[in-house]
């Protein structure tokens, strides 16, 4: 069994490969807590103003009525810097803070460019994979500092209403 002699070496480069990847660590909890709750009271609602289908997106700033014509409520709070809502390559629905977590400010928020399918940051250029990655920084100063977005929980509630809520 020549094949013996090798396994070390195997098991050195297997080792090499795979232990760097198991202690990456990205901070999803830097953006300051703020309460999220948006509503859409039902499918009709959603069709409209949610995610329809794979890369779609749309933000979510109370403050600043976006989407225009959105059926806000008192109770409705769109977190710190507003919510991205996407639906990711398979569909899913997924919401983020469009606070960018270096810059850390709710007036500082990230944009989508469809070139790059990526959330970017206007301000410090960082780069954010919400379609495949959940939020995870690519490039720029989040990546190198390991923070990324903060995510949302997006669900179904009662009577076929759908929600995006903070954690």
């Amino acid at each position: 069994m020549k094949l013996r002699k090798y396994i070390p070496l195997l098991l050195a480069i297997v080792a090499g490969t795979v232990m760097p990847t198991g202690c990456h660590h990205v901070d999803n909890k830097r953006t300051p807590p703020a309460a999220v709750w948006i509503s859409f009271a039902n499918q009709a609602v959603w069709d409209t103003y949610g995610v329809p289908g794979a890369l779609s997106y749309r933000y979510f700033i109370q403050s600043l009525r976006q989407p225009a014509n959105f059926p806000y409520t008192a109770t409705m709070k769109t977190g710190y810097g507003g919510v991205l809502l996407v639906s990711d390559i398979n569909g899913m629905p997924r919401a983020y803070d469009l606070s960018c977590p270096v810059e850390n400010k709710p007036d500082i928020r990230v944009a989508i460019d469809m070139e790059t399918t990526d959330a970017v940051c206007p301000k410090c250029g960082s780069h954010y994979d919400v379609f495949v990655n959940y939020g995870s920084p690519t490039s720029g100063p989040a990546a190198k500092s390991g923070f990324g977005l903060t995510r949302y929980m997006v669900g179904n509630g009662p009577n076929g209403e759908y929600r995006v809520i903070s954690r």
